[in-house]
């Protein structure tokens, strides 16, 4: 069984042969704005909750980290003063342009794609992804090479934006996103590559599959002590464990 983390979006692409480049495309084109997309959307909150959730699960000094999809380096920033040598933090990207802007403040960056990394079996004590999971291939192709690159114990941490449950909260979070953001933007002389990839995020998290979705392809693909938690209602903080032994 293969899970995509949702449809065909139209206006994007047409079918699925095509979302890989098209995804590439629109970070390429918007990654000089990136960091800028980012503060604007978390009202400048965005480092401090992406250190506080590595903090939250369990990272320490003698940790060797991959993060997966880091776009200009932002999860592998915030992990930096935690480890001991920082360069125990590997980020991998399929897109050019995000990271040569992760360049210019982290060492140790690949290029390549979640559904099959370039590294060793049992490399790597946790696996995290920020915010990327809606643009994966399949959940199981991504998950089953997380697995792979773990050691045992080792864990992953996904960090997304997942769509409100409450129709209020929904409300709330397209005229933020949809009208307050792209207004900031707009005034701030970003570019139109910028508010494209805003308009994308904002049709990815409306059409992802739900929490307990992933969390099923998590455990389906041999993950153990699957969880999930909200934060505010929108922030998703996906956990797993490799067992420490080959599960039957």
């Amino acid at each position: 069984m293969n899970t995509t983390p949702h449809p065909p979006l139209e206006g994007y692409y047409d079918d699925e042969s095509q979302r890989h480049r098209c995804v590439v495309d629109l970070f390429d084109r918007a990654a000089n704005d990136y960091n800028w997309i980012c503060r604007a959307m978390s009202l400048g909150t965005g480092q401090w909750y992406r250190k506080g959730a590595l903090e939250r699960h369990g990272l320490t000094s003698d940790m060797r980290m991959l993060d997966i999809a880091t776009g200009t380096g932002l999860l592998a920033q915030a992990a930096r003063n935690s480890l001991r040598p920082p360069r125990h933090v590997v980020g991998l990207d399929p897109s050019s342009g995000m990271l040569r802007q992760a360049a210019q403040t982290v060492t140790g960056l690949v290029q390549g794609v979640g559904e099959s990394l370039p590294f060793r079996d049992g490399e790597f004590d946790l696996v995290t992804m920020g915010y990327a999971l809606r643009h994966v291939a399949t959940l199981e192709a991504v998950f089953r090479e997380y697995l792979r690159v773990l050691k045992p114990g080792g864990r992953v941490l996904l960090l997304e934006i997942t769509r409100p449950r409450s129709s209020l909260g929904l409300w709330v979070a397209r005229v933020y996103l949809q009208h307050v953001v792209p207004l900031i933007a707009h005034i701030g002389g970003q570019t139109a590559a910028a508010e494209r990839l805003m308009q994308y995020h904002w049709d990815t998290i409306v059409e992802c599959v739900s929490p307990p979705v992933i969390l099923d392809a998590l455990s389906r693909c041999g993950f153990t002590n699957t969880h999930c938690a909200i934060i505010g209602g929108v922030f998703a903080e996906y956990t797993a464990v490799k067992p420490l032994t080959p599960q039957p």
